[in-house]
C-alpha cells in the first residue's frame, strides 16, 4: 500500500525558513511528476512546485525565488525548503505523486507564518 507522509511543518515567524519532508513508501510504478501544493480554507489546492516527467523543476509565481523543490535518486524523499515565509503563505502543505495507477497524496502538514 502507497502512503505519503509530510512533516517538518509547523509555526515560524515572517521572513523564516522551513523545510517540507515527503517519504513515499510503497511501490508507485512510471512516476511522471512529484509536487507540493497548499490549501487554505474555501480555496482549491494550489500547485506551488514540481518535478515534471522531464525532471525539470516548475514554480509557481508566488513562491518562485524563494521555494525549491528536491528530492533523492530514488524518488522516495522528497523536499520543499521555504525562505523567506510570510503570512501569506499559511496553509495546509500537500506532497502529492502521479504514478500510472492515478495520483497519491500525503495527509497534508500545517504551516503558519506569524507577522
Amino acid at each position: 500500500q502507497v502512503q505519503l507522509v509530510e512533516s517538518g511543518g509547523g509555526l515560524v515567524e515572517s521572513g523564516g525558513s522551513l523545510t517540507l519532508s515527503c517519504v513515499v513508501s510503497g511501490k508507485i510504478f512510471s512516476i511522471s511528476t512529484m509536487a507540493w501544493y497548499r490549501q487554505t480554507p474555501g480555496n482549491q489546492r494550489e500547485l506551488l512546485a514540481e518535478f515534471t516527467n522531464e525532471g525539470s523543476r516548475n514554480y509557481a509565481s508566488s513562491v518562485k525565488g524563494r521555494f525549491a523543490i528536491f528530492r533523492d535518486n530514488t524518488k522516495k524523499r522528497m523536499g520543499l525548503l521555504m525562505n523567506n515565509l510570510r503570512p501569506e503563505d499559511t496553509a495546509v502543505y500537500y506532497c502529492n505523486v502521479q504514478g500510472s495507477s492515478g495520483a497519491y497524496w500525503g495527509q497534508g502538514i500545517q504551516v503558519t507564518v506569524s507577522s
